[in-house]
């Protein structure tokens, strides 16, 4: 029996604090934030549901909430991962995160363990060094400290990264060699009101307002953000798509695992579409995403988060949701979709998977949630699954969601299929 730590009640964490409070491996859920009315509507919901509110910004505060817990799951924004992280290593539990990190390049530049990898992509991006920097602290830095206390970190685990890096990992079994990777996402779902985004919009803007990165020949690169079009007509559309570049977790994740776990794949991207992305773009091109202060009409503001400041929080409570299906949908929509190059017994290939997931609506009557919430919160369940099932047990140290072997992909996705999660893989010669 074990006991969880959710942290962060929004989207991602209740979501996946309702399925933990199914299992039968689960003693106690520890629901955490700083909303107590989050806590409160959550904990309402569940048997083995107790409240907390925790200050994440005060390492102290999630210790006192994490005592005795055997999981941490962390579903809070990105600046605060070192305190979680350090926090899992303080109580010796293993940790789960939904994201990765951008916020560790300090503990990278200033540790020994640097000397032993010095080498770094050439891009001239700040922000792109620091965010490979900080993925060199949590394999470098913390891995031999999770391996000491003899706990696993997974990080990266829900809905893109986490279960579209799964599904990818999946497409590698069909392939001798890789030679290119297309992680493909439409956000399909559109509203009548005025809600661009359904997680969190300050990640979500953060994301749209970096510069984009790719695998390109073996080297990690800067691309043009909401540049370089593929265009792509799936099954799932109903007229041709078009996919542009986007600032994301996957290319960087499978760059420092190109040789060990994909086949020596030499290009990987990340490629969006959808109603963030619609609304984002305009707002990129005319300097609206700057995280820059500049001076108007006399007075100091930073554009972001002038821009931040007008845009509607996720909808999470369910009388929310039931109002915006009351209204009816624009369009009730979207794709996750891997494209896979490489050779096999000296042909070459494509490997096209298909992951397949319930819509807007099918979400909400299916959990009382929306789809994004479903798919993301039920991909980082998926992870968590494999904490209870013992699927991870004799693992220790540091891994991306991207690094689990073959045998746990399996039983990630027979879990999967009994939430109406299922993968449709094509095999072409081209």
């Amino acid at each position: 029996m074990m006991k969880v730590l959710v942290l962060g009640v929004g989207a991602q964490g209740s979501a996946a604090a309702r399925r933990l409070d199914e299992e039968p491996e689960v003693k106690e859920i520890v629901c955490a934030d700083y909303d107590v009315k989050a806590v409160e509507s959550l904990v309402a919901k569940l048997k083995k549901g107790r409240g907390a509110q925790v200050d994440a910004h005060d390492l102290d505060s999630i210790i006192a909430a994490a005592e005795g817990v055997d999981l941490i799951i962390n579903g809070l924004p990105l600046e605060c991962t070192e305190n979680v992280l350090d926090a899992a290593l303080a109580v010796k539990a293993h940790y789960q995160d939904y994201a990765g990190t951008i916020s560790l390049y300090n503990k990278w530049l200033n540790s020994e363990e640097r000397k032993a990898h010095p080498e770094e992509p050439d891009v001239d991006d700040e922000s792109t060094l620091n965010w490979y920097r900080s993925l060199c602290a949590m394999y470098y830095v913390y891995g031999p400290k999770f391996e000491e206390i003899g706990k696993l970190c997974l990080f990266g685990t829900g809905s893109a990264p986490g279960l579209i890096c799964a599904a990818t990992k999946k497409s590698m079994r069909y392939l001798d060699s890789c030679e290119t990777i297309y992680n493909f996402v439409w956000e399909g779902a559109y509203a009548k009101r005025f809600q661009p985004f359904w997680w969190s919009p300050i990640t979500a803007l953060t994301d749209m307002s970096e510069v984009a990165i790719a695998l390109k020949d073996g080297k990690l690169v800067n691309t043009h953000s909401f540049g370089d079009d593929v265009v792509r007509k799936f099954v799932e559309n109903d007229e041709p798509i078009v996919f542009r570049e986007h600032c994301h977790d996957e290319p960087l994740q499978y760059s420092f695992n190109k040789d060990t776990h994909f086949k020596g794949v030499k290009n990987a991207y990340f490629k969006y579409a959808g109603a963030g992305m619609d609304f984002a773009k305009p707002l990129y091109e005319a300097g609206l995403l700057s995280h820059e202060e500049e001076d108007f009409n006399g007075m100091k503001i930073v554009p972001f988060d002038f821009v931040l400041s007008h845009i509607p929080p996720a909808p999470k409570y369910r009388e929310e949701i039931q109002e915006i299906i009351d209204e009816g949908l624009a369009l009730d929509s979207g794709c996750m979709v891997i494209e896979a190059y490489g050779k096999k017994d000296g042909k070459d290939i494509l490997v096209e998977t298909h992951v397949n997931a319930p819509g807007f609506v099918e979400s909400f009557e299916r959990a009382g949630m929306t789809g994004e919430m479903y798919l993301t919160g039920q991909g980082g369940y998926l992870f968590s699954k494999l904490f209870l099932d013992g699927s991870f047990d004799g693992m220790s140290g540091v891994i991306s969601s991207d690094m689990i072997n073959q045998k746990q992909v399996d039983r990630y996705f027979e879990y999967a299929e009994k939430l109406g999660i299922t993968l449709g893989t094509e095999i072409k010669e081209i």
